[in-house]
């Protein structure tokens, strides 16, 4: 046998599709055995494929994972937003066939008040959980355009409370 062997391993490619953008990850992991090495080496001492080619046993990348993740939040918080100023509105809608009250009245009120929040705070905390994913994704030049645009609008509800 040669004095050195040689295992080369390529990953399968994989096709991750986030958003409108596929990328095509191909990880390549080329490892020289020594005579005394390769007998010593056993399956159970082999690391798992997934310490050699960076892919996880779903065939993508850890951070695709993180990635779909981040998505799959952002999605349900932009539902949730947008079912509970629903819910709001309508509730709001049902009291107005209640007898006039100063209490229906009251309450008509606040809850279109806090309908009409919770759509202006859903799209900036959209921005919150977004930054927060692509910071965790490595992705630091967009976590911090997010934490730009956030700082944007505190100095601008900051300068309009002061007027």
């Amino acid at each position: 046998m040669d004095e050195h062997a040689e295992l080369a391993s390529a990953a399968t490619p994989v096709v991750v599709t986030t958003g409108a953008a596929s990328v095509e990850l191909t990880n390549t992991v080329r490892v020289e055995l020594t005579n005394t090495a390769q007998a010593n080496l056993t399956e159970a001492t082999a690391p798992p494929p997934q310490a050699l080619s960076g892919v996880s046993e779903a065939g993508t990348p850890a951070h695709a994972h993180r990635g779909e993740a981040g998505e799959q939040w952002i999605s349900r918080l932009l539902r949730a937003g947008a079912v509970c100023s629903g819910g709001l509105f309508l509730t709001s809608i049902a009291l107005e066939a209640l007898p006039k009250s100063e209490m229906v009245h009251v309450a008509i009120d606040v809850l279109r008040k806090g309908a009409a929040s919770a759509l202006l705070v859903t799209p900036v905390v959209r921005l919150v959980v977004a930054g927060t994913s692509l910071g965790l994704r490595g992705e630091w030049r967009y976590a911090l355009y997010a934490a730009g645009v956030l700082g944007l609008l505190a100095v601008a509800v900051g300068a309009g409370l002061h007027t």
